[in-house]
């Protein structure tokens, strides 16, 4: 699955690969994103091209009326079920996004003391992960609360050493067919072989909260920190 990534990320870059339009913005670095916060993601606009929007990470479908407390996981949707499952088959229909990362992060070893790896695209480009989008009522407030998940799928042989799922990569060239297919099943596949790099980080990336969230965690450690 993918429970933690980085978005590190440049309007200008954005503009070049996905016909981002709008008004440009600094965007901040996060190097921990964990769900509930807020991330960036890429939707199609009203007036053509594609737009940056704040967003929750993790799907708040329409009919939710709970406390977002009783809300199940839905920070990540699985590709097999995606079209089906109640939480995400509204959004998977006529809300797909993009959200792109600079990597993620996954973990090796036992529960309570997992190594964990990162994972960026070795053409240095943003990853694009596919993604579905929601817009609905926070439960508590009544406000407009607009939010995203992240589809996986079954790993390749390569990053099936490290686990059995990852995000559903996108090449960009295909960002708009996700985005505005009627159809677009056939994009929820597994990257190639060869296109991740891959190397050990701190252990601090374990813990989410603003004190872990520096460039420093995406460093390369021969041995894992405490």
């Amino acid at each position: 699955m993918c429970g933690r990534f980085t978005q590190r990320l440049s309007w200008e870059e954005l503009h070049r690969l996905a016909d981002l339009i709008g008004q440009p913005r600094n965007l901040a670095p996060r190097y921990n994103i964990a769900p509930t916060t807020q991330i960036e993601v890429l939707r199609p606009a009203e007036t053509g091209g594609n737009e940056l929007v704040q967003m929750r990470w993790g799907l708040v479908p329409g009919w939710w009326k709970k406390p977002l407390k009783d809300l199940p996981a839905t920070f990540n949707a699985r590709a097999e079920t995606v079209a089906e499952k109640p939480m995400f088959r509204t959004a998977f229909k006529t809300r797909r996004c993009i959200i792109p990362a600079s990597g993620f992060y996954e973990g090796t070893g036992k529960a309570g003391a997992k190594t964990p790896h990162y994972f960026s695209a070795r053409s240095g480009e943003p990853l694009a992960f596919a993604a579905l989008w929601e817009q609905a009522k926070h439960p508590g407030t009544g406000e407009p609360l607009t939010s995203a998940t992240i589809i996986v799928g079954a790993a390749n042989n390569w990053m099936n050493r490290f686990h059995d799922r990852q995000p559903v990569i996108l090449d960009w060239r295909d960002a708009n067919a996700w985005m505005r297919r009627d159809d677009p099943g056939a994009l929820q596949r597994a990257p190639l072989e060869d296109s991740l790099n891959e190397w050990i980080v701190s252990t601090r990336v374990n813990k989410a909260g603003a004190g872990d969230d520096d460039a420093s965690l995406v460093d390369p450690v021969e041995t894992v920190l405490l």
